[in-house]
């Protein structure tokens, strides 16, 4: 056994296919440096004697994946969401956001922000910053700071957007391009994303130039696709000669061309599917803020069935739930209501399917992460459910524990942390 290497004992949980759960009951983990070596039920030769971190009955699954998220507007979480999408982010949004061209506000939301993700079991996260360089990098910093992984993107703004808030093109590009040549090589686990930040606010100018940032850099690329009914009308009205809203994106060069995540995808039609599951774009599902903007039901069971590749956002803040563990409850709530729209035809959602959204589908955005598969880096939560018991010997299956964390229990619950195969402690900022 190498110096660089390590032996975890645990009740492991993971989901290697979508829809199927994985239950290694008092098993043994070896991680190579930090990617995974094997799951045996006993120790395989070469081994015995070594030093073993024995967390004895408590469960162990994949770190939980968080595919998009708007960092900022954790300052205004809860607020203003008995309204829709556009008025939201006209009344609330946008006036917050514009506070971060002052870094020092800036870092200040973003270290308690960061510290959420850590506390509640993300332990990778896909994150819009603002139009602003600097606190933009700083997020990075602190991403980096507290041993988590991610993608983090300078958002790109040049028009429909207010004063504040609105960048020439030729300066979007050039703030862009700095903050990429500044951040792409910094971190090992924390890297530029393309952030266009939806139709309506980048010109085709911008577009096209970000486009080719994205592919001369070799970098993915994120934003928004399908959310509102009446943002897709404005995109229509923007764009007349686009067969659809999808058909923009892709025009500009910013879908798939590049590894792509697209949030909510509620309202696509038949055509934007097929396209998205021909080019591999990523739908974050977000649960939390399609119901609370009042957005719609988003397809996703079909946009599994299409081929698309799907994980979980919790969109701070038109989501309110820093924790993925309640948005992969709530996505299941929420595949309940499609269930019964229509007529009992597309299936809800389980447990094992979306622990598989909030870990390996999200995860596969990062390349081997989110299970515990040979080959897969170590990122991982370990669960002390004891709290949660209602009798002594806690009876329970561990599928049911598993199912009882997630509905019921919160970060404290989560004892240890684990990414790329390093425990990470609590940031100290």
């Amino acid at each position: 056994m190498g110096n660089n290497s390590k032996i975890i004992k645990g009740n492991f949980i993971f989901t290697p296919g979508f829809g199927e759960l994985k239950i290694a009951a008092a098993s043994f983990i070896v991680i190579e440096g930090k990617r995974v070596k094997g799951l045996y039920r006993q120790l395989p030769a070469g081994y015995e004697g070594s030093l073993v971190t024995d967390y004895q009955d408590k469960l162990i699954i994949p770190g939980l994946v968080d595919l998009h998220a708007h960092a900022p507007q954790f300052a205004n979480r809860g607020m203003g969401l008995d309204l829709e999408l556009i008025p939201w982010l006209e009344q609330y949004t946008f006036p917050e956001e514009a506070k971060y061209n002052d870094v020092v506000y800036a870092a200040g939301v973003y270290k308690k922000f960061v510290r959420e993700l850590w506390q509640w079991g993300t332990t990778r996260a896909v994150l819009f910053g603002t139009i602003h360089k600097a606190a933009t990098t700083r997020l990075m910093a602190l991403l980096a700071q507290a041993g988590l992984g991610g993608y983090v993107g300078k958002v790109n703004m040049d028009r429909n957007s207010p004063a504040a808030l609105s960048e020439t093109t030729a300066q979007s590009l050039a703030d862009t391009e700095a903050f990429i040549q500044d951040t792409i090589d910094r971190y090992e686990l924390v890297k530029p994303i393309v952030t266009p930040r939806f139709v309506p606010s980048c010109t085709p100018a911008l577009m096209s130039g970000i486009a080719g940032l994205a592919q001369k850099y070799n970098l993915p690329v994120q934003s928004h696709l399908a959310e509102n009914t009446r943002e897709i009308a404005w995109v229509r009205e923007l764009h007349p000669e686009c067969p659809h809203y999808a058909g923009v994106y892709h025009k500009f060069g910013l879908f798939g061309q590049q590894p792509t995540i697209m949030a909510h995808c509620i309202h696509n039609d038949a055509a934007e599917l097929a396209l998205m599951a021909k080019n591999k774009v990523y739908m974050a599902h977000c649960p939390y803020s399609n119901t609370n903007l009042a957005s719609g039901l988003a397809p996703v069971r079909r946009c599994i069935d299409s081929g698309i590749p799907v994980g979980l956002g919790s969109d701070i803040a038109g989501g309110h739930e820093v924790s993925i563990a309640k948005v992969m409850a709530m996505a299941v709530q929420v595949s309940k209501l499609k269930w019964l729209i229509s007529g009992r035809q597309e299936p809800f959602f389980t447990i094992p399917e979306v622990l598989y959204l909030a870990t390996k589908g999200g995860g596969s955005f990062f390349g081997q992460v989110g299970s515990f598969e040979e080959g897969y880096e170590f990122d991982a939560l370990v669960i002390d459910d004891s709290s949660l018991a209602v009798a002594a010997g806690n009876p329970f299956t561990l599928a049911d524990r598993l199912s009882r964390f997630i509905y019921i229990g919160n970060d404290k619950n989560i004892i240890a942390r684990y990414v790329a195969g390093r425990k990470i402690e609590e940031p100290q900022f």
